[in-house]
């Protein structure tokens, strides 16, 4: 394989994304959300790899013809932002005009921030929250907290978009990548083992998102608070 087949290989893997956005869809109109979750953690794990992958085979020198930032850009909007937006509004966790509210701030707001030039910091980490609504929700769905516990993380998740509040690249930031690395493998794992049970996993797969939701979450301002050593 030529380094010009290889580069637009990552390409073509990045855009499977899209594919799976579409069932996880599909998933969702259907009430079926367990599959909506399972069909992204699916796109989850490709957009976790097609980074690595794109550098190694420099798809910037080799297939320039297609835009990789835009095409990432594109399917992440809809795994990490538009799908989850409509799970939280449909499924009933945020009843009402809290559902409104919810689906407003996370399209809206999510859609700016992506927009930002400015929302990738120098140590490739993100500067404000990095719309990651799909985790969030997957969360949400396992402890069904009050909805007006969910209404408040939304609503100050959102606004730490817009904050410089830094938070990690879990592959790309090189601080404390040793752990950080293997807690979004194993965020993956309970989140996987969530929705294959029907969001009833038990306190042990519960407890296990929660902790590690709550490390990749502060992580990056534990980081701004504590200098690098030397």
């Amino acid at each position: 394989m030529t380094d010009k087949q290889r580069a637009f290989s990552v390409h073509l893997l990045t855009a499977t994304g899209a594919v799976f956005s579409m069932l996880a869809m599909l998933a969702a109109v259907d009430g079926k959300w367990s599959l909506m979750f399972l069909w992204l953690v699916v796109a989850f794990i490709v957009d976790g790899i097609d980074g690595p992958l794109a550098r190694r085979y420099a798809v910037k020198i080799h297939a320039p013809q297609i835009d990789g930032v835009l095409l990432d850009l594109i399917i992440d909007y809809l795994t990490y932002v538009f799908i989850p937006a409509f799970a939280l509004f449909k499924s009933g966790l945020l009843p009402g005009w809290t559902g409104w509210i919810a689906i407003f701030v996370i399209t809206y707001g999510s859609v700016v921030y992506f927009a930002d030039t400015r929302m990738k910091t120098k140590d490739n980490s993100f500067s404000g929250f990095p719309a990651c609504w799909n985790m969030v929700a997957v969360v949400i769905f396992a402890l069904k907290p009050d909805f007006w516990v969910t209404l408040a993380v939304v609503v100050i998740l959102a606004a730490a978009m817009f904050t410089r509040l830094k938070f990690i690249h879990p592959v790309r930031t090189d601080r404390w990548r040793q752990v950080s690395l293997p807690i979004a493998v194993a965020w993956t794992a309970f989140a996987t083992w969530a929705a294959l049970a029907n969001f009833q996993a038990g306190l042990f797969a519960h407890t296990g998102l929660m902790l590690t939701s709550l490390y990749l979450v502060f992580a990056g301002i534990a980081q701004q608070i504590v200098p690098p050593k030397g």
